[in-house]
């Protein structure tokens, strides 16, 4: 079987493609689904903000993050998070503030995160 020019042109331009496709995979990402409630009770906490900032290999906190805020029945989706070490912080009034490193390795992690309510401040002139 003889394979002409034009064919044998076609034939390296494919591979070509093909190549540069096969080394373009997109890297493994997830969807993170988040539920905040109040710890005393479950109920959900609306309006809290969830923020989320990649963690560096030495534990360091990258500046670049996500911010999201809870809906009515407390929870808080995004998808496309890439995989490693994240950092999640929630934000709500009269609550304290609620921080947690997450090890992102599958394709679908739920979360719920309870919140308390602040501590009483101790003071020497009572």
């Amino acid at each position: 079987m003889k394979i002409s020019r034009t064919s044998s042109v076609v034939l390296f331009a494919l591979s070509l493609t093909m190549a540069a496709f096969a080394g373009q995979q997109k890297p493994p990402s997830a969807s993170i689904n988040v539920l905040v409630v109040r710890e005393a009770n479950g109920k959900p906490v609306r309006n809290a903000e969830v923020v989320l900032h990649p963690v560096g290999r030495k534990g360091k906190q990258r500046e670049e993050g996500l911010e999201l805020k809870t809906h009515e029945d407390g929870k808080a989706s995004i998808s496309g998070i890439a995989y490693g070490k994240w950092r999640i912080q929630v934000i709500a009034p009269g609550f304290k503030t609620y921080g947690e490193d997450f090890d992102i390795n599958q394709s679908n992690h739920e979360i719920t995160i309870k919140m308390q309510k602040p501590s009483e401040q101790y003071s020497i002139y009572k």
